[in-house]
């Protein structure tokens, strides 16, 4: 944990596009804790996905519900510990492999937004890599927050004197050399106890990247990144929510309400268990009414030992899904409309998570966001279970996407930094833990 003494989360080495790798990812919910353990290829030049350099074979898959873990935070370290133990074992079993490193989501500690601009003078006539790397680190250095670990700091455009709009300046001709940068960051305390977590486990950190980025890395297209879209991934516990644009991810928000808030809704209005509502709302829970609610009856175990199964109407079950729906896709309307989002009068919603498959929300966030909406499944994987392939899944997979886009990250080196590469062995990680803990 000793990066975050500087404020920056682990980040990754880049990923050459003439090698292969094999990537470990954890995805760490509310509801379920998944583990993706995948091989990255380098594959040749293609229509589809075009900017993607590898192609990604599925070698394992591993997940559990998920126990310790409230609202996307480390409430219970032993039973979380447990759980993430559980589902990285599975898929060291299925793919025949041992993981000793992983890419890890973050879907909590209030994430934020900032964009910052910073100039240089060139060194020389034509932009070199030393200009790039200084403007970067310009624009860099204002991001540190108190309390605040920073995810990503992406440069999402550069400007070459008085011409705006440069995708790479490097080797052309100017004197003023501008970066537009954007940087998402979280409350530190949420990373430092997930870190934590992870390392009981005796795994190191490759990288932690915020979930809604890699939920879009895995299912939006390189076109509707490039015209405009928002990526709504709807948690258990967690919504979060990120907008690409002219294919850069330049925005980044989220709030604490989802599904398991659906789930509760539901126990309470009908006297339930918690598991008998999850599983009523998984069968029977919608957004949509219809002519014969009133007496289509779904019979559900009461909330008592003593007490015997009684019938409910799908129409209460409706009554008690729709206003908790509505609120969290308000809440989505209302981030959205804050964000550089506003400005895509035709970008299209792209949702993802659990709690996006309840029947008929594409249809009711369509008429309360105004735009087209979807549900977004990964893309471009190969060897994927059926049970994964939905947007459940969105996220994990996106994790195993991400190293193909690590390059674009800059941070600063720190010195005395430790790479999690996954390359030290576990004596060496319990000790750097102990030293870094007390």
């Amino acid at each position: 944990m000793n990066l975050l003494r500087h404020g920056i989360a682990p980040k990754m080495k880049p990923l050459s596009p003439r090698r292969s790798a094999i990537v470990s990812a954890l995805d760490i919910g509310t509801s379920k804790i998944a583990c993706l353990i995948a091989r990255l290829k380098p594959a040749p030049a293609q229509d589809v996905l075009p900017r993607r350099t590898h192609s990604i074979e599925v070698l394992g898959i591993g997940h559990t519900r998920a126990a310790g873990i409230k609202n996307g935070v480390v409430a219970n370290i032993a039973e979380a510990e447990t759980a993430i133990r559980n589902a990285v074992a599975a898929a060291e079993r299925m793919a025949g492999v041992e993981l000793e490193s992983v890419v890890v989501s973050v879907s909590a500690g209030r994430p934020s937004s900032e964009l910052f601009s910073a100039t240089v003078h060139a060194a020389g006539p034509t932009v070199t890599d030393s200009d790039i790397e200084r403007v970067l680190s310009a624009g860099s250095r204002h991001s540190l927050r108190e309390r605040r670990a920073v995810l990503h700091s992406l440069p999402i455009g550069y400007a070459l004197d008085d011409t705006r709009g440069v995708r790479d300046p490097r080797g052309m001709l100017g004197q003023r050399l501008g970066v537009d940068m954007h940087v998402v960051t979280v409350d530190t305390a949420v990373v430092r106890n997930l870190m934590l977590c992870i390392e009981r486990c005796h795994l190191s950190i490759e990288a932690m990247v915020s979930t809604s980025y890699v939920a879009g890395l895995s299912v939006l297209s390189d076109d509707e990144a490039d015209l405009g879209s928002a990526v709504v991934d709807m948690g258990a516990g967690t919504t979060t929510l990120s907008v690409f644009s002219g294919g850069h991810f330049v925005h980044a928000d989220g709030f604490a309400l989802g599904g398991r808030h659906v789930t509760m809704d539901l126990a309470r209005g009908l006297n339930a268990r918690v598991s008998e509502a999850e599983r009523l709302k998984t069968l029977h829970g919608s957004v949509l009414s219809g002519g014969s609610d009133e007496h289509d009856m779904i019979t559900l175990a009461s909330g008592a030992d003593d007490e015997p199964a009684h019938s409910v109407s799908r129409a209460a079950i409706v009554n008690i899904v729709r206003p908790r729906a509505e609120e969290i896709l308000e809440m989505v309307r209302d981030r959205l409309g804050n964000s550089p989002f506003a400005a895509e009068p035709r970008g299209r919603v792209v949702l993802t998570g659990g709690a996006s498959q309840l029947n008929g929300l594409p249809d009711l966030a369509g008429r309360i966001l105004g735009r087209q909406v979807r549900i977004g499944r990964p893309l471009g994987l190969s060897g994927l279970p059926d049970a994964a392939k939905g947007p459940a899944f969105a996220v994990a997979a996106g994790l195993t996407v991400y190293p193909q886009t690590a390059h674009l990250e800059h941070f600063e080196p720190q010195r005395g930094r430790i790479a999690a590469t996954g390359s030290d062995t576990y004596f060496a990680r319990v000790g750097r833990w102990l030293r870094e803990s007390f």
